[in-house]
């Protein structure tokens, strides 16, 4: 998530860890690092002064409290005026016992309908019952797209091709998808250019006919500074009450989308941080500031864990923990890893690891796991349940049959030892000592 500025921030973290002491001067040398890191990730340059400037002032002036080292104290400074500068944390909070109406609104481009499935996936895994209204008349193949996606993840579309009043269209779709017990309604609008007057039209129209609880906009988080512009023209249209920018995964470009966004007072709620319809995290300031200044993100991985962990067998989970695991087992960790995003994405969340392996070093591990996942496919029932009985001949025949070579084969089984010896010494210990030494605000994303 925005390389370059995780990147350039970190380094800045290293200038003050790498002084020999911690005076005015590599103070100042900090806040330029820091102003530097921010001005590449497309945030204002005034804005990047002033954070800069802010940062400088405070590291100068400010006595530690006791217990914590004057390096720590100017790190805590960068953490804290960075959370302030990209918003406060906005939730999404609606109530069950009632129909919610949420309307998508943003540009062309922006990637709405795709939102609106992994919006609704979202509020599925919350416990909500959302359907989908396609009332982009004016995109072809928006029906399509969005009955596409639906259908991936279970949620019910209403459209009609030959209706063109989006209007008309959002009403008879709320009707329906009512009457089809329904509590969570999200509508997907047509999307122009921020200055073509028939877009805020119809938007309005719209607005004034379904009344949503809640007007989402959808803004690109590759278009950078760009972003205010658009989220001013749509504040002063209606009243937004909450933003989701997508294509925060590569986005360089993102520093300007969340501290634009910021500036014009209206919540971040949500972040598209990748292309699977799970990839739609909650935006909280001060754990999105952690993963980028390589401190992680304990809360969303866990958070991840146990929407996974309501998916799969608690006896598997148990086997594996006490060390009796079988390589099927192991297919099932490799597995649970990959619906959990990129191995990058998974590292990122975790205090120590964030920034720990080159960027080269996680895609050759990822590239492996693919490996051992085919090889393990091609392997016997037999094989799986007794790795010992494997000899050069069979471990010649799973290589052929996966398409891969004896060494990769050979690797695989060493990997499965290794996992069987760590939890059969550990059984558990290891995740229960990680937990017990994460502190409570950090699972509970409160600034430190």
């Amino acid at each position: 998530m925005l390389e370059k500025l995780k990147e350039g921030l970190q380094n800045a973290v290293n200038v003050i860890l790498g002084a020999s002491t911690v005076d005015a001067e590599s103070v100042k040398l900090f806040a330029k690092e820091v102003q530097n890191a921010l001005i590449r990730a497309d945030v204002g340059v005034r804005s990047a002064i002033e954070l800069g400037s802010k940062i400088e002032r405070r590291g100068i002036d400010e006595t530690p409290p006791p217990g914590l080292s004057r390096k720590d104290q100017i790190i805590r400074i960068l953490y804290e005026e960075l959370s302030s500068a990209i918003g406060t944390e906005g939730r999404l909070d609606l109530p069950t016992t009632r129909l919610n109406t949420i309307l998508l609104v943003g540009i062309q481009g922006s990637g709405k309908t795709t939102v609106a499935a992994k919006l609704g996936r979202y509020l599925v895994k919350k416990g909500y019952k959302p359907g989908l209204i396609a009332a982009d008349t004016f995109r072809p193949g928006a029906l399509t797209q969005l009955q596409m996606l639906g259908k991936s993840v279970g949620l019910e579309v209403y459209g009609n091709e030959k209706e063109k009043n989006p209007v008309k269209l959002a009403t008879m779709g709320k009707e329906y998808l009512k009457s089809q017990g329904k509590n969570v309604i999200i509508v997907d609008t047509s999307g122009r250019h921020k200055e073509e007057k028939g877009l805020l039209d119809e938007m309005e129209q719209l607005s004034s006919k379904i009344l949503p609880d809640l007007t989402i906009l959808v803004l690109d988080g590759t278009i950078g500074q760009q972003c205010f512009a658009q989220a001013e023209a749509f504040h002063k249209a209606t009243r937004v009450g909450g933003i989701i920018i997508t294509k925060m995964d590569g986005a360089a470009r993102g520093g300007g989308a969340l501290a634009a966004t910021a500036a014009t007072g209206a919540n971040v709620l949500l972040l598209g941080t990748g292309e699977r319809i799970d990839d739609l995290e909650t935006f909280s300031p001060t754990r999105f500031v952690g993963r980028l200044l390589g401190m992680g993100d304990i809360k969303a991985l866990l958070e991840r864990a146990k929407e996974l962990d309501e998916e799969v067998d608690e006896s598997k989970v148990k086997r594996i923990m006490s060390g009796k695991m079988t390589i099927d087992d192991l297919y099932f960790q490799l597995e649970q890893v990959s619906k959990m995003g990129t191995l990058k994405k998974v590292f990122e969340y975790i205090p120590g690891l964030s920034g720990a392996m080159k960027k080269e070093d996680v895609e050759q591990l990822e590239d492996k796991m693919k490996i051992w996942k085919y090889v393990i496919n091609s392997m016997t029932k037999e094989e799986k349940e007794n790795p010992e009985i494997l000899n050069s001949s069979r471990i010649k025949r799973i290589a052929q049959g996966s398409g891969t070579h004896d060494r990769e084969v050979k690797e695989m089984i060493a990997r499965y030892r290794q996992s069987k010896t760590v939890m059969k010494s550990s059984k558990g210990r290891m995740m229960n000592q990680l937990l017990r030494g994460i502190p409570k605000d950090a699972l509970s994303g409160e600034q430190v």
